[in-house]
């Protein structure tokens, strides 16, 4: 069993870095040696107390870790300096250590990893994430008929056809990629892993909860449609008179009292709150049902949100839109959620209509975390990474 080089353009000192990737890679470290390259913000490393502690918890696990530094301005010529950096980084690495396989995650580490696989034959696996460049168009940062959408695009092909194995958050981004002509009987090796949660963080809280309290987590602006959760609480307290608005947001504060005041809703029912990744298990188990929309643009068909597992962990139904990953599907099939057609204003008071009555469902809690625990549970998420490390040792 060959060790494995990591790659991940977000750094291990950020939240995401630590809750997507490092809670992974601890529990597949026991099986094989793991190399660890990430790219740290200035500002991240600067925090001495972050980075030893940090790299304590790596250290612990038995993972390496090669940090380098992440280069944002000016864009496009950073992220060409950090993909030289990182594909001479993990070359040594690959040479040194005789590593098998490099996992990337997304795609600025998937031109490293393919680099690597051409120059010294590892087996190459893609972690997608989503389909990148269509967010960058649908976030309004790039045009569709630009030169970088096309260029990515075409890096985008090259990644899923120089693939030994692709990693998809949703079954929708799979369906959507079967379509692709280029892949048509050449379809790599699929599997899905959604994005995970600790389901033994995010659990139902061991109290009774007074009140009926409608839950927000997470960013406000760019995907999401605020102004609809604004409308839902509207709605709501029109059926449930005290009810009361949960949010939990780190620095869109401002934005979110605006939209608030705009939308009739008095500030006087709404909590808004800062926590820290470490905080939101205990806030969400004071909800009694969580809402969220997302816009639903072509590349959200590959997007699994974190909030959806962590919700359910905490054995809370959520009301939701179709048109983003798989996300309607797991709501609806198990009886945990309500998934609307967010165009349709009627369907948003009936979505609340339902949203109360499954609150109100006394089997509603186990039925969260069941499935929770069958779509988005660590443990599972990681049985699936190290099953494909396997088949890709195996087919050597």
């Amino acid at each position: 069993m060959k060790p494995l080089l990591y790659i991940a353009y977000d750094g291990m000192l950020e939240p995401l870095g630590q809750s997507q990737v490092l809670a992974y890679l601890e529990k597949l470290a026991g099986e094989r040696d793991i190399h660890l390259l990430s790219f740290e913000k200035a500002e991240d490393w600067q925090d001495a107390t972050l980075r030893e502690s940090t790299a304590s918890r790596i250290r612990a696990a038995g993972i390496r870790w090669h940090p380098r530094r992440y280069h944002k301005r000016p864009s496009a010529v950073a992220t060409a300096w950090d993909i030289g950096a990182g594909t001479f980084s993990g070359l040594g690495l690959v040479r040194r250590h005789g590593i098998g396989i490099v996992h990337a995650r997304s795609y600025v580490p998937a031109v490293m990893a393919l680099a690597l696989k051409r120059l010294s034959g590892t087996r190459f696996v893609f972690d997608m994430r989503g389909f990148w460049a269509d967010e960058r168009v649908d976030g309004g940062l790039w045009p569709r008929d630009g030169a970088m959408y096309r260029v990515a695009k075409a890096f985008e092909r090259r990644f899923l056809l120089g693939a030994d194995h692709v990693v998809s958050l949703t079954r929708a981004a799979v369906d959507e990629m079967a379509g692709f002509d280029y892949l048509r009987g050449r379809m790599p090796p699929v599997t899905v892993i959604p994005t995970c949660a600790d389901l033994d963080r995010f659990v139902p809280g061991d109290t009774p909860r007074p009140g009926f309290v409608l839950g927000y987590v997470g960013s406000a602006g760019t995907w999401y449609l605020f102004d609809a959760v604004v409308e839902s609480f509207r709605l709501l307290r029109e059926r449930v008179g005290d009810a009361r608005l949960l949010v939990i947001n780190r620095n869109e504060h401002d934005y979110i009292r605006e939209r608030l005041q705009q939308g009739g809703v008095s500030l006087a029912d709404v909590e808004l709150r800062s926590a820290s990744h470490a905080e939101v298990p205990a806030q969400m188990a004071r909800m009694h049902a969580g809402v969220f929309f997302i816009k639903p643009v072509f590349s959200k068909q590959a997007s699994a949100p974190t909030k959806l597992g962590e919700f359910l962990g905490c054995g809370i139904p959520c009301l939701a839109n179709r048109g983003v990953g798989d996300m309607a599907a797991i709501l609806e099939d198990a009886g945990v959620g309500v998934a609307i057609d967010i165009t349709d204003d009627a369907a948003l008071a009936k979505g609340v209509r339902d949203l109360l009555a499954l609150a109100s469902d006394p089997h509603i809690h186990e039925r969260c975390r069941d499935a929770a625990h069958r779509h988005f549970s660590l443990g599972e998420g990681v049985a699936r990474y190290a099953e494909v490390y396997r088949q890709l040792d195996e087919a050597r």
